[in-house]
């Protein structure tokens, strides 16, 4: 199966994306360079570049229409679909989503697996804080989480 790769900028970052035939199958913050290296290599067949775009300026369902494969364990997907399922602007916690799917012993687990993560924004694992509401855990940076947060919400964060 052919691999395309490409790069986009935003107001806080380059994103790096991967396609692996129709199906966007990773997503995540790079330094410049690499997303450099990344862009211009092919065409966008999935709608990757546009995807972003509109969710940058606002649309949050961009990501909708867009075929996903993100590889990982049977737990890391029930995890993703969880977390994928929060809607824009709003928080839950880590030990919300273990009890939401029925193991609410496996909050490190879920941790790991939202860590794990390979569709940044895709799937909003920025959406995701401690119980106490306070901003913990974004492989991105703190800072990052807190502004998507807070452009989701149209300036204001709201925890919860």
């Amino acid at each position: 199966m052919s691999r395309v790769q490409g790069s986009y900028r935003s107001a806080i970052g380059a994103l790096a994306w991967e396609v692996e035939g129709d199906a966007l199958v990773s997503l995540r913050f790079v330094e410049d360079g690499v997303a450099e290296a990344a862009s211009g290599r092919d065409s966008d067949p999935a709608g990757v570049g546009e995807a972003l775009a509109a969710w940058f300026g606002g649309r949050f369902d961009a990501f909708d229409r867009l075929a996903l494969r993100p590889a990982g364990t049977p737990f890391q997907q029930s995890v993703w679909t969880r977390v994928r399922a929060i809607p824009a602007g709003r928080t839950t916690s880590y030990g919300q989503i273990a009890r939401d799917l029925e193991r609410p012993r496996a909050i490190r687990a879920v941790g790991a697996a939202v860590g794990a993560n390979p569709l940044a924004l895709v799937i909003p694992c920025h959406r995701v804080v401690a119980a106490d509401g306070e901003l913990t855990g974004y492989a991105a940076g703190l800072g990052r989480k807190r502004w998507l947060l807070e452009h989701e919400r149209g300036g204001q964060v709201k925890l919860f």
